[in-house]
C-alpha cells in the first residue's frame, strides 16, 4: 500500500504540470486586456503600458508561464487585480462556504441515495422500487437553477422560512445544498440499485440464503459492503463535481464562495484567481481519486494493492 501511495503521488507531478499549462494558455486566450481593466476606462495609453509592465504582461509568453510556473510552487499566486489582495487570502475568504456547503449536500445525498437505492434493490419489482426510482429520475431531471428558484419563491417569499442567499447561520445552508445535493442523490440510487441486484446475483449471496442466514445479515453485511466498491467510485467523483460545480447553485443563491468567486473573475478577467481557482479544482479531483483508491481496500479487505 505504501509503495502505491509514492507511485500514485509521483504520478501527479506530472498531471499537475499539464494542468498549468492548459490552465495558462485558455486564461490567456480569453478577449479583453487586463492591463485596461486594471488601468480603467479613462487611462492613457502610457498608463496601461506601465499596468502591463507592472503585470508582467510585457514578457514572453513561455517568461509568463515560469515565473507563473515558480511562484505557484511556493503558493505565491499574486494579487487579484480586481481586490488588489493576495489571491491565496481571496481564495481562503471563499473556501470554507463552498466546503460546508458540499459537504452537506454531499453527506445528505449519499445517506438518502443508499436507502432508496438499497430499498429499490431489495424491493425490486414491487411499489418501493417504482417510487424511488421516480424520486431518482425526477431529481436528475431537474435543472439546479430552477430547482433553486422554485424553492426561493416557497420558502423565502412565500412562507418566509429561509433565508434568499448568502451564509449567515446554519438555516441557510438548507436550501442550496438541497438544490445542490438533488442530482448526486438520484444518481446514487440508481447506481446503488444496479450494483445491489448485481451482487446480488453471485454465488456466495445464494450461498449464505442457503445456509439460513437472515435477510438482514445478507443484505447489509454480504451484499451491500461488496456493492459499495463502485459506488464508492461515483461517491468520489461526484464529490469532486460538487466542488468544482457549485458555481450555479452559488450564483443563484448568492453564496459567498468559489464558485461565485470563479463567476466574477472570469467577467473581470481576473488572471491570477481564475489560474488558482482551477489548479484548486483539478488538485481536489486527484486528491480525490486517490482517496477514493484508498478506501477500497477498506470496503474490501480482499483488495490489495501491488
Amino acid at each position: 500500500m505504501l509503495n502505491y501511495l509514492i507511485r500514485r503521488i509521483v504520478g501527479i507531478v506530472p498531471v499537475i504540470l499539464v494542468i498549468a499549462l492548459l490552465v495558462f494558455l485558455f486564461v490567456h486566450m480569453l478577449p479583453g486586456d487586463p492591463a485596461r481593466l486594471v488601468a480603467g476606462p479613462e487611462a492613457t495609453l502610457a498608463d496601461v503600458e506601465n499596468v502591463r509592465r507592472s503585470l508582467g504582461l510585457d514578457r514572453p509568453i513561455w517568461e509568463q508561464f515560469g515565473l507563473f510556473l515558480w511562484n505557484a510552487v511556493r503558493g505565491d499566486f499574486g494579487y487579484s487585480l480586481k481586490t488588489r489582495i493576495p489571491v491565496v487570502e481571496e481564495i481562503g475568504l471563499r473556501l470554507m462556504p463552498t466546503v460546508w456547503l458540499t459537504v452537506c449536500a454531499m453527506a445528505w445525498a449519499t445517506v438518502f441515495g443508499l436507502l432508496i437505492g438499497v430499498a429499490s434493490a431489495v424491493k425490486r419489482g414491487r411499489w418501493p422500487d417504482y417510487v424511488g426510482m421516480f424520486v431518482a429520475v425526477s431529481g436528475i431531471s431537474f435543472p439546479a437553477f430552477w430547482l433553486g428558484l422554485l424553492l426561493i419563491d416557497l420558502f423565502s417569499v412565500r412562507l418566509g422560512w429561509l433565508p434568499t442567499g448568502g451564509f449567515e447561520s446554519a438555516k441557510s445552508l438548507i436550501m442550496p445544498s438541497f438544490t445542490l445535493g438533488l442530482g448526486v442523490a438520484a444518481v446514487m440510487a440508481r447506481f446503488t440499485r444496479s450494483a445491489f441486484i448485481e451482487i446480488s446475483r453471485e454465488d456466495y449471496i445464494r450461498t449464505a440464503h442457503a445456509k439460513g442466514a437472515r435477510a438482514r445479515v445478507v443484505v447489509w453485511k454480504h451484499t451491500l459492503r461488496n456493492a459499495l466498491i463502485p459506488v464508492i467510485t461515483m461517491v468520489g467523483l461526484q464529490f469532486g463535481f460538487l466542488l468544482g460545480g457549485s458555481i450555479v447553485v452559488e450564483t443563484v443563491f448568492s453564496w459567498p464562495g468559489l464558485g461565485r468567486l470563479l463567476v466574477d473573475s472570469v467577467a473581470y478577467r481576473d488572471y491570477p484567481v481564475i489560474q488558482a481557482e482551477i489548479l484548486l479544482f483539478s488538485l481536489e479531483f486527484i486528491l480525490i481519486n486517490l482517496t477514493v483508491d484508498v478506501l477500497y481496500a477498506v470496503a474490501n479487505p480482499e483488495i490489495r494493492f501491488k
